[in-house]
């Protein structure tokens, strides 16, 4: 479960990416983005423009349940399906990378390690998440990513699990698709693309 990543790269740098209008947008540097913090989102709405907002990270969780929702997997739950069939509610989280803790603990020191994660090529940061968002009544807008099975880079270090990348040239699909074709991209990211990269 990916607790932390972070996003550094400019505005400049997300707008041509995403192709978002960031005029009057001064983006700050995100070096540590953990759960409840805000982070920049990019959205789509009903005419095709796309937006860059900030908003929290953790989506409103369902009954009974006493914390936000930070990774979305299981997609054929009821909860999610309102979110996920709606391409309005269904975004992309600009990322330069993102960590995972060790399932033991390093031998020597006897504490598990965090682990860094991003892009094989510099080019290719930073990339995105695929993300889906709610409003909230009198609150900042919240998001939550989809996860799935990790591949062999990430799974050495997580075996549970990996957040759903989505690839440059599919951005298109995950905000505009239909359902069926959205979650497709819910698959584990090329492991000759992604790197270990320095904390």
């Amino acid at each position: 479960m990916c607790n932390l990543y972070r996003m550094t790269s400019n505005t400049e740098a997300i707008a041509r990416l995403f192709k978002v209008d960031t005029r009057g947008v001064n983006l700050p540097a995100f070096p540590a983005i953990y759960p409840d913090r805000e982070a920049p989102v990019v959205r789509q709405d009903a005419g095709g423009a796309r937006h860059l907002d900030i908003m929290r990270w953790g989506f409103p969780p369902p009954p009974g349940v006493a914390r936000p929702v930070t990774n979305v997997r299981n997609l054929s739950s009821p909860f999610w399906h309102g979110a996920l069939a709606n391409s309005e509610r269904r975004c992309l989280v600009p990322v330069t990378a993102f960590s995972e803790w060790s399932a033991t603990p390093d031998p020597t020191t006897g504490k598990k390690r965090i682990h860094w994660f991003g892009m094989a090529d510099p080019e290719d940061v930073p990339f995105a998440f695929a993300g889906i968002w709610r409003p909230v009544p009198d609150e900042m807008p919240r998001m939550a990513f989809l996860t799935c099975a990790p591949n062999t880079l990430v799974g050495a270090i997580h075996p549970k699990a990996m957040p759903v990348i989505v690839p440059r040239e599919r951005y298109a699909d995950w905000l505009e698709a239909p359902l069926a074709a959205a979650v497709k991209l819910a698959q584990p990211f090329d492991d000759a693309a992604m790197a270990m990269v320095e904390a």
